[in-house]
């Protein structure tokens, strides 16, 4: 258990509750943590346990420690993992397509969690009471590219404010079927859960269950009539948001068998995976306050199909953009 800390209550303070009091005066430990503090009867006042909403006045001395972060129940399993940066309080890695990032009915002990708690092993500073990695948001299995990964409670809680608040940057690369009538375009449908296929999500315009979803997108190279290579800005991450997105233009993800991709002959290789990559992510470091701009390379299976694409369409006089340049960004 962590040392016991005291705090006097400032001038000022009338009548306040005592987690807030707590939560304002001591901003590196998370709500979370402060809550398990209460919780286990480690916060006092006058040398008594106190509850979340005691009432407390200038003057007031309130003790208080954290329990000890419990140790994870799932084993720490030794897989390599592509990082892209890393310091003490989070990390970015570029995902490959087929990792699993969250462990549940049917996964084994290859998920990105079971590699995290090995790479961060004896880092973590236990996210809400459990020594984890703190996942702050998600790609799908197939999908590669960049993820974010908080070791404590302070970077968790940071992190998890900026994807709330919409106020990262976030870029995907995607190769879709067909050829988009225009160079750009912006959407914004709602997106919600497929009321036949519950495994699926569809643009929810009318009725309730949609929630708001905006994508912009580009072309960055045309492959004949057989394919678009297209960056995806996001301002929102809705579940399969790309997928769905693209779908309702009439461009389904190469290799998107769940949305409607079947195998196409003039292909000699068809993708094993849906064809997507989480290729630019541009964040505010949530402890030092640093602009942090990171990109992941395109995984070779996707350049091996860029590279069969071009051979197998016939070349349009558009000018391909370069993917290592940054891609458009809206006005928002």
């Amino acid at each position: 258990m962590a040392d016991s800390v005291s705090y006097n209550v400032p001038l000022g303070v009338r009548r306040a509750r005592a987690d807030k009091i707590l939560a304002r005066a001591f901003p590196d430990h998370s709500r979370v943590a402060l809550q398990r503090s209460f919780d286990s009867g480690l916060v006092l006042l006058a040398g008594k346990p106190v509850k979340r909403d005691q009432s407390v006045s200038t003057g007031d001395v309130i003790e208080f420690s954290i329990p000890e972060t419990k140790p994870s129940e799932l084993k720490a399993v030794d897989i390599p993992l592509d990082v892209l940066f890393e310091d003490k309080h989070l990390l970015a890695l570029n995902k490959a397509s087929g990792m699993i990032v969250h462990p549940g009915a049917g996964t084994g002990e290859d998920t990105l969690v079971h590699a995290l708690l090995s790479h961060c092993e004896g880092e973590l500073s236990g996210i809400g009471g459990v020594e984890r990695p703190g996942i702050v948001h998600r790609l799908d299995r197939e999908t590669s590219g960049v993820m974010l990964v908080a070791k404590t409670d302070a970077a968790h809680r940071g992190l998890s404010e900026q994807f709330s608040e919409r106020s990262l940057q976030k870029e995907y690369v995607a190769l879709v079927a067909g050829t988009p009538t225009l160079l750009s375009g912006s959407i914004k449908k709602p997106i919600g859960r497929n009321p036949n296929h519950r495994h699926k999500m569809a643009v929810v315009e009318d009725g309730p269950g949609g929630r708001d979803a905006h994508t912009d997108w580009e072309v960055v190279e045309k492959f004949g009539k057989l394919a678009t290579l297209v960056r995806c800005f996001i301002h929102t991450g809705r579940t399969h948001q790309i997928r769905v997105h693209m779908k309702s233009l009439g461009h389904i993800l190469l290799g998107d068998v769940i949305y409607g991709w079947k195998p196409d002959t003039r292909l000699k290789k068809q993708p094993e995976r849906v064809m997507l990559h989480a290729e630019h992510l541009v964040f505010t470091h949530p402890v030092t306050g640093k602009k942090i701009d990171l990109r992941a390379p395109l995984p070779k299976d996707f350049t091996k199909m860029i590279a069969q694409l071009r051979k197998a369409s016939i070349p349009l006089k558009v000018k391909p953009q370069v993917l290592a340049k940054p891609g458009f960004h809206p006005k928002q």
